[in-house]
């Protein structure tokens, strides 16, 4: 794909389309009156991804960042500032490839489970968006389907964005009173998504051990999301709950990292950190930045360091640029032994727990008895009042939720 070839991504959606009575647009009648969970069977006949998109060559990465900044004026001088990080790996983010590779991986554990359901894929940011993917599922003749974003979180742009780019693709496709669009809640916690990354810091501790640090007082396991704004992480989550300092995004990330500790049992420090901030100075975001977390560690008698990516399903540009570039980059300079763990990828335990989370939607498996690693889930199958909302932007149509 190449510049030529772009189209822009659909405009931002005036209203969604809500069935007669429904109190929750586009949905299914199960989901239509708002229940926090599905608890009757939906017989959806297809799935869709929900992707952020990445450019695919260096004539595509400032159009594609172009879609990423919409709407905010930013010059393409200053997205050239960013643009170097793409730049450095060819012009291509591994996103939408490893999203390829999911699908894959999912149409196949779906269909040795016996699901025939087809699974569909399309992006927020770069082509095929979500509305190629929608008309291309109508045109196939499904009009039932549950969508699963990439993101395991509560915040604006890892949940309540993907619903509006729903509302977004019904609009610019004509398609709201033709199709029925229920979402999978956030899975932070399911044991599909959590295991990939205890796994991961059992290889890598014993990486660190032959690399000679066996002591564990001398590692500190630093567990990475991606920051952002403090006024919308105090938004994240539904109204009526209070998550402290944070909100529901810091800590769903605390209460995994709980929990994988204390699975693990290991005895070694550890600390949510943070990572990939943009936007101006003035804007507090969530703290504090990895590197800066990393500078305090020699003082502490650290000598190695495990960077666990907890926020990302899988290895995208901020994995590559602004962990195993920038944040190895830093630990060397610090005389520290650093280590990267996986992201879930396709990784079997993943591809299977997604194919368990479309179950629980297929058969109306009740709340109560769905297995999560939290106390903070199972998360919301339709996300309550006012959820993640974004301070700049305030509540746009979306679909998968109860409004505003």
């Amino acid at each position: 794909m190449t510049a030529t070839n772009v189209r822009p991504k659909p405009p931002r959606a005036t209203g969604a389309y809500c069935a007669p009575g429904a109190a929750v647009c586009g949905a299914t009648p199960a989901a239509a009156s708002g229940p926090a969970h599905v608890e009757e069977p939906v017989t959806y006949d297809a799935v869709l991804i929900l992707g952020f998109g990445g450019p695919e060559g260096q004539d595509d990465v400032i159009p594609f960042l172009r879609n990423v900044t919409a709407g905010r004026g930013i010059p393409d001088e200053r997205l050239e500032e960013v643009a170097h990080h793409y730049r450095h790996f060819g012009g291509v983010s591994p996103i939408n490839q490893q999203n390829r590779e999911l699908v894959t991986a999912l149409r196949a554990e779906l269909s040795a489970r016996g699901r025939d359901l087809p699974v569909y894929w399309g992006n927020r940011n770069w082509m095929p968006y979500v509305s190629d993917a929608l008309a291309q599922l109508h045109a196939d003749g499904h009009r039932r389907a549950l969508a699963l974003a990439t993101s395991a979180y509560s915040s604006y742009s890892s949940c309540r964005q993907y619903r509006e780019d729903l509302a977004d693709a019904l609009e610019a496709t004509g398609l709201g009173a033709e199709l029925e669009i229920d979402k999978v809640g956030q899975f932070f916690d399911h044991p599909g998504f959590v295991q990939p990354f205890a796994d991961g810091i059992r290889e890598g501790m014993s990486r660190l051990a032959e690399q000679g640090i066996t002591d564990t007082s001398e590692v500190e396991i630093l567990f990475s999301t991606h920051s952002i704004p403090v006024a919308d992480a105090e938004r994240s989550g539904p109204r009526d709950r209070d998550f402290g300092d944070g909100g529901a995004y810091a800590a769903q990330h605390t209460a995994v990292a709980e929990r994988i500790m204390a699975d693990l049992g290991l005895d070694c420090a550890w600390q949510l950190v943070y990572q990939s901030r943009s936007g101006p100075p003035s804007v507090p975001w969530l703290e504090p930045d990895i590197n800066d977390a990393m500078a305090e560690l020699p003082s502490r008698g650290r000598r190695g360091v495990l960077i666990v990516p907890l926020g990302f399903v899988s290895d995208h540009m901020e994995v590559m640029w602004d962990l195993d570039t920038e944040a190895i980059e830093t630990a060397a300079g610090l005389g520290l032994v650093a280590v990267r763990t996986a992201t879930p990828g396709t990784a079997p335990a993943y591809v299977a727990g997604l194919a368990d989370l479309i179950d629980e939607r297929l058969w109306g498996t009740p709340g109560a008895e769905r297995t999560r690693m939290t106390a903070l889930g199972p998360w919301y199958d339709v996300c309550r009042p006012g959820c993640c909302e974004n301070k700049r932007l305030g509540f746009r149509p979306a679909l998968a939720g109860l409004e505003p």
